[in-house]
């Protein structure tokens, strides 16, 4: 949903967020660089306390009773600083805040939004145990361990692995082996989305998937995901037994909107900005983490506002598109943030340049330690699913995790 930069960027509605400080990108840099069990196991570098809170797109007639109100409650109120947007910063307790979120909900005019946000952001942040994502033919059940995404590339131009499983035959092969590798889900693809790539047109890409959709629906007992910008790619792998929809583009298109509502298929929504051939070009922001969860915010609710039902949606932060290694870097230092929205969080790093970067400039067949270290880091931060393509070695990974519950034994299909 476009805001006023244009890009997908912003929302008219308030938006509060929990911030998350515990590992600053610094301390996360290195962490990825010593592996899956310092990821495990790295002390936070901020100890809990007080509660952080960005609240932006509050109209600014509505500011000076905003603050007497935090006031009144001893809450803490600044301006937002850089990292947290142009909005505003509060601080205070659970309780504090809670109560505030109150005193908003029974103000006039925009105010009572606010409160609703801060509202929003509190049930997630408390929100524990496992709750069920319906699905086209099924379900997921997140929330009693993070789920594990198995990449299956059927793609001759993929950075990490194009062309290995362009052969029908052998992308199913590789679905089968990530599953007896301990995935929770597949991740079907017959699109590059690595920077600088075109897009193919939806027969090319019907000519890829279908296949391999066909081959494993039904028979690997896990949800399959098709991972596609076509609205009629999407429809059609959901007829042939699809359950969810992964879009890099964000729910952007319209079509694709009407297809996720009409097949009841369930939705990861991506932030991005720009496609595959022109993000590289589109990575200057004001406020990284407060313009992405923003722009999450704004599709999801046009999703919602066009039949999508809620519990169906998951969100991405999209690391690595439209993102510099920095900005990646920083988004999944911070990612925990993005569960004020009330949606599951997928976190997709592995392989990814960034990794390389943090490394010190290794190509992509050296970075599956580090991409482990990312999934296991992104799971302590509460990412409910990782999307990897090291299925075996992030199982491993996450069950040294000292601050995860058990991994979900419910596989989700019916």
């Amino acid at each position: 949903m476009p805001g006023a930069s244009g890009r997908g960027d912003g929302a008219t509605a308030p938006l509060a967020r929990l911030l998350d400080a515990r590992w600053p990108p610094a301390a996360l840099h290195e962490i990825l660089r010593a592996g899956p069990e310092a990821a495990a196991r790295a002390p936070p570098a901020a100890a809990a306390g007080a509660l952080g809170l960005a609240l932006t797109g509050v109209d600014p007639e509505g500011v000076p009773a905003l603050l007497a109100a935090a006031r009144t409650g001893g809450v803490e109120a600044a301006p937002g600083p850089s990292g947290t947007g142009s909005g505003w910063l509060f601080t205070g307790s659970d309780s504090s805040l809670a109560a505030l979120a109150d005193r908003l909900r029974d103000a006039p005019g925009a105010l009572e939004g606010a409160g609703r946000a801060i509202e929003r952001a509190l049930a997630a942040r408390g929100r524990a145990g496992p709750r069920t994502v319906p699905t086209a033919h099924g379900r997921l059940v997140v929330g009693t361990g993070t789920l594990v995404m198995g990449v299956v590339n059927v793609t001759p131009d993929s950075f990490s692995d194009g062309g290995r499983f362009l052969d029908a035959g052998a992308a199913v092969h590789r679905a089968e082996t990530l599953a007896a590798d301990g995935a929770d889900l597949i991740d079907i693809g017959g699109e590059s989305t690595r920077p600088g790539a075109h897009q193919v047109d939806v027969e090319t890409e019907w000519r890829r998937v279908g296949p391999v959709i066909e081959g494993v629906a039904g028979t690997l007992g896990l949800p399959i995901s098709i991972d596609t910008r076509h609205s009629e790619v999407a429809r059609r792998a959901i007829a042939a037994g699809a359950d969810l929809v992964n879009d890099v583009s964000g729910l952007a298109d319209s079509a694709m909107r009407r297809v996720v509502a009409a097949t009841g298929a369930a939705a990861v929504v991506m932030h991005r900005r720009g496609t595959p051939a022109t993000m590289a070009a589109l990575t200057e922001y004001g406020d990284l983490r407060g313009e992405v969860a923003a722009a999450l915010d704004a599709a999801t609710r046009t999703a919602i506002a066009e039949g999508v039902e809620p519990d169906r949606l998951i969100v991405d932060p999209g690391l690595g598109f439209a993102k510099t290694p920095a900005q990646s870097l920083e988004l999944l230092a911070h990612v925990g943030e993005l569960r004020s929205l009330g949606f599951p969080v997928l976190v997709g790093a592995s392989r990814k340049s960034f990794l390389g970067w943090v490394l010190g400039g290794v190509d992509v067949g050296a970075r599956e330690t580090a991409s482990v270290a990312a999934a296991v880091f992104a799971a302590r931060a509460g990412a409910e699913i990782v999307r990897v393509h090291d299925v075996a070695a992030t199982v491993r990974g996450l069950a040294g995790v000292a601050t995860a519950p058990p991994r979900a034994g419910d596989r989700g299909r019916r």
